[in-house]
């Protein structure tokens, strides 16, 4: 079925906006037929034939919290499911996953052109492994990266760092990426016992968890920069709700593969778009998300600059993937 599935295939084949456009429409068309609640919410609004996929409605992220968001054909299968990390006082976020290698082929795509190919690179994560943690999007994505590295250093620390810094002195004898993934607060910890990691690409994935005071982003990655010896730190954007991600590209801007748009809506008015440059609510279209709901009117704040954006903060504590409740 997802073989012989002509949008799928399409998705990750846009080259251009109106390739962008088509695909956009296309899933829009399935969506708003295969989603009850989908329909319903578009139905209210009175937007059922965008002609552009700036048309089309965004549902509200937290629908994810209080509805199943899944296509009626696979409703009563046993899929994949991811869940925020949550909190003591909220509700997680589900996102079921008919085709996990949807999400795999999205990841793999999006990391090997934005970072580095797995096959070349030795993967290390401060973060809860798979069985710690298989409930986790994010953890789910580096255990394949791992796998996918296919190299006997890659893997996870974080219960044993200082196994990691003998690790990474392996890692840097060999001609290969090094990568390291971390919660903030292990990496903060990581930082304070000077470890050089020059030449490796540090991927830091929010969370203090009250182990440290919050501190904003510039702060966090000066000070381990210096403490791992690194001239850049990088980003992740992504979410339980997705399947795609964005990495920043050395500054604070993060960029997308060509199947994602970032458009930002006004705080006071959600049908209205706001242009380059102005700050207001982030709208995400993430066409790899076909048999869930790929337009998502997110919680945070943000701007776009043509095919990049930068997060600004957030409209309430909602639970990005990766954030400061994964580690128990």
């Amino acid at each position: 079925m997802l073989q012989s599935n002509p949008t799928i295939n399409s998705i990750f084949d846009i080259k251009s906006e109106a390739d962008f456009n088509r695909a956009a429409l296309n899933v829009f068309e399935y969506q708003y037929k295969n989603l009850p609640i989908y329909r319903s919410f578009c139905d209210a609004l009175g937007r059922t034939q965008p002609k552009h996929y700036t048309e089309i409605p965004f549902l509200p992220i937290s629908f994810f919290k209080t509805h199943k968001i899944l296509s009626e054909e696979f409703l009563g299968e046993d899929l994949l499911l991811f869940k925020s990390s949550g909190t003591t006082i909220g509700t997680r976020s589900q996102h079921f996953v008919a085709f996990p290698e949807i999400y795999e082929r999205s990841f793999l795509h999006t990391f090997k052109e934005q970072m580095s190919d797995p096959k070349d690179s030795i993967i290390m994560a401060l973060l809860p492994n798979y069985v710690q943690q298989g409930e986790s999007s994010l953890v789910y994505m580096v255990d394949q990266l791992i796998k996918e590295s296919n190299h006997p250093l890659s893997g996870f620390y974080l219960s044993d760092p200082d196994s990691l810094i003998q690790a990474i002195a392996k890692a840097k004898q060999e001609e290969k990426q090094i990568i390291l993934f971390g919660v903030s607060y292990a990496l903060l910890d990581f930082a304070e016992k000077k470890v050089d990691l020059s030449g490796a690409k540090i991927l830091e994935t929010g969370g203090m968890k009250g182990r440290r005071k919050e501190m904003i982003k510039e702060e966090l990655h000066q000070i381990l920069k210096e403490g791992l010896n690194v001239s850049e730190i990088y980003s992740e954007y992504g979410m339980t709700e997705l399947l795609s991600q964005a990495y920043t590209d050395g500054s604070e801007y993060f960029k997308m593969p060509q199947w994602m748009r970032i458009l930002i809506r006004d705080v006071n008015d959600p049908f209205h778009l706001l242009p380059d440059g102005r700050t207001g609510g982030v709208n995400i279209i993430d066409l790899a998300n076909y048999y869930s709901c790929s337009f998502i009117a997110t919680d945070d704040l943000g701007v776009k600059d043509v095919n990049k954006f930068k997060i600004l903060g957030r409209f309430d504590q909602s639970d990005m993937r990766g954030c400061n409740l994964l580690v128990n």
